[in-house]
């Protein structure tokens, strides 16, 4: 038996990691990597670009005078100083976040326009918005004004902040990626959300009682790591043994809350997952090389984590953005096909369609998107 066969036996799952076809859509296409002369079109959408675009404004107005913004940095602004300024600051302060708005607004209306001119992202109805931007007024309103200039420029297609917030919307996105049968019997499962900046990690319960298609599905306890602020930088190795500490605790405070976690782990992570759990390219941000043919994962969580309350541990990834878009589900019975873009270190995007209300496309429309070649700006 191969290395990779060993591996994938030991992370055995009850569904495929990176799977294409899952309980209520199929994953149309997902991790788009276009580009154009300078560079990745989705870099120009991301938290760091707006960032970039607010400085800009700033140094305009440091060229002729004060800075209505004040002296700290602009990557350093939080999202609620932000919000803030804009409801209630001084007009030149707020004019200069509006003007970012704007720019960061047209960029995402260029990215997204991009997009929607890719095979499987052809007659998405809706696009939904999540990533930490949106988790802002900020946010909200560049994805609102970028939703009127697609409009305007003849796309029909809507643009809304996705339901969950965006920290929790990566981990209640896990529940769509287990079969129903698996929560037979038990209210939660555990969620994990990696991303370049942080890891997060989650008990989310289905409330199926509630609401059977999950709308009403929670995070009901948590655990965050900011690895990006370790110095020094942590090891793969230390970011899984992190990870892998934040489930163990999440499942005793569980239990101590009479909370029933079923032994499934559901992972989101960037780049494109392989259907043994592998990640093929776009974990260049994460602590380490997590795209090396020695690293696995699944495994190493199953290795760490083999039992959760006397039963054996099954774990399922997929890329970070679809996981975020599968949150969506129960929102979304309305369209056919819609889409997810989540905004925060880069731009992750996913395109979804109903398996309800449309038939199922091609085996090569579902797979990830390999566009890598250059188009015109």
């Amino acid at each position: 038996m191969s290395s990779a066969e060993s591996r994938t036996t030991k992370a055995a799952a009850i569904a495929q990691h990176g799977g294409r076809v899952l309980p209520s859509v199929e994953v149309v296409h997902y991790n788009a990597e276009l580009r154009d002369a300078e560079g990745f079109i989705g870099d120009r959408a991301s938290n760091r670009a707006f960032r970039a675009i607010l400085e800009d404004w700033r140094e305009r107005l440091r060229a002729i005078g004060d800075d209505p913004l004040g002296e700290c940095p602009s990557d350093e602004i939080s999202k609620k100083k932000l919000d803030k300024v804009l409801a209630e600051g001084a007009p030149e302060a707020a004019g200069i976040i509006h003007g970012a708005i704007e720019d960061f607004a047209k960029e995402l209306a260029t990215v997204t326009g991009r997009l929607l001119r890719l095979k499987g992202w052809r007659d998405v109805e809706r696009i939904v918005v999540g990533g930490g931007l949106r988790a802002s007024r900020v946010g909200e309103l560049a994805v609102g004004r970028a939703s009127v200039l697609l409009k305007a420029s003849g796309h029909p297609v809507e643009l809304r902040p996705i339901h969950h917030h965006p920290d929790e919307a990566g981990l209640v996105g896990a529940l769509h990626l287990v079969p129903s049968w698996v929560l037979g019997g038990y209210d939660a499962v555990l969620a994990v959300d990696i991303g370049g900046s942080n890891i997060r990690c989650g008990v989310v319960e289905a409330r199926v009682k509630r609401a059977r298609d999950l709308s009403a599905a929670a995070v009901t306890l948590s655990d965050l790591w900011r690895h990006a602020d370790e110095k020094p930088s942590p090891t793969r190795g230390e970011a899984v043994a992190r990870l892998v500490a934040m489930l163990e605790g999440l499942v005793k405070r569980a239990r101590k809350g009479g909370v029933k976690v079923a032994p499934f782990v559901g992972v989101a992570c960037p780049g494109v997952i392989e259907d043994d759990g592998s990640i093929d390219r776009g974990g260049q941000n994460l602590p380490g090389n997590w795209e090396s043919s020695r690293f696995h994962l699944p495994s190493e969580i199953v290795q760490a984590l083999p039992t959760i309350d006397g039963h054996a541990a099954h774990v399922v990834m997929h890329n970070d953005a679809v996981v975020q878009g599968l949150s969506e589900i129960p929102f979304a019975t309305d369209v056919g096909r819609w889409g997810v873009l989540t905004i925060g270190t880069g731009l992750g995007n996913a395109a979804f369609a109903n398996r309800a209300t449309e038939a199922r496309d091609g085996e090569e429309d579902a797979a990830p998107a390999t566009d890598g070649e250059p188009v015109s700006a």
